[in-house]
């Protein structure tokens, strides 16, 4: 099995020996960046499979490169978990929106982040469908090509939103609860909050809402979400 690459981008010398010594002990390969600029480079050259990214970088954030990640056809599949001091409600909410697929606060423990870490790449090698194509009305997502279109329109995910459409599309007309979602998206051992939930839902409206395709993802007071479009 090939070994896989984590890139580490965070600007003390210090936790990135400690994540390089703990990853590389999990059976990871690790490459380190010191900042954004050095990160993009890296990301160009040594085609990781996850990035752990540290928010505080010097010069450009990495929220700011988490967002450019997103937004570049080429890396935007690569799943993200943002490493920061910052846990107000309101940090998490912006790292989610920035792309981010998974928010470790600091100080943590060096095991629990391997265990996100295998959890996030455990999520984004299963296919949860045999089927290579999914089509709901104008709506169209491609397993192979990694796409979603709205009305011919290109709609760029990011991995956890990528999983989620999949999941709505595949199962359309009921509703889930946010613990039925966290289950069957992000996985049954991985401790991640409900509100995340909430928060990728809000993304993935955000996303849609410029070709016309936020109304498919309704919220049920007080039972979870529904996927429901006129096919």
């Amino acid at each position: 099995m090939t070994q896989q690459r984590i890139l580490v981008v965070e600007d003390e010398a210090a936790i990135r020996d400690m994540l390089n010594f703990t990853l590389s002990a999990a059976g990871y390969e690790v490459v380190q960046a010191p900042n954004a600029e050095q990160a993009w480079s890296l990301l160009n050259e040594q085609h990781p499979d996850c990035i752990l990214l540290d928010w505080m970088l010097p010069g450009v954030s990495g929220v700011s490169l988490a967002q450019r990640i997103r937004n570049n056809d080429q890396v935007a599949h690569l799943p993200i978990i943002l490493l920061t001091a910052r846990g107000e409600e309101n940090d998490q909410v912006e790292g989610f929106e920035a792309g981010a697929d998974d928010y470790v606060i600091k100080p943590f423990s060096p095991r629990a982040l391997v265990a996100r870490v295998k959890a996030i790449l455990r999520r984004q090698s299963s296919d949860p469908s045999a089927a290579e194509q999914v089509s709901v009305g104008e709506l169209k997502l491609d397993l192979s090509s990694y796409r979603f279109t709205v009305k011919g329109e290109e709609v760029r995910l990011g991995p956890t939103e990528f999983k989620l459409m999949h999941f709505f599309m595949t199962h359309r007309d009921r509703v889930y609860t946010r613990s039925q979602l966290l289950d069957q998206v992000w996985g049954e051992n991985v401790v991640v909050e409900e509100r995340t939930v909430d928060v990728h839902i809000r993304r993935l409206r955000k996303l849609l809402d410029p070709v016309g395709g936020a109304d498919a993802i309704q919220t049920v007071r007080g039972a979870g979400y529904r996927f429901s479009v006129s096919s």
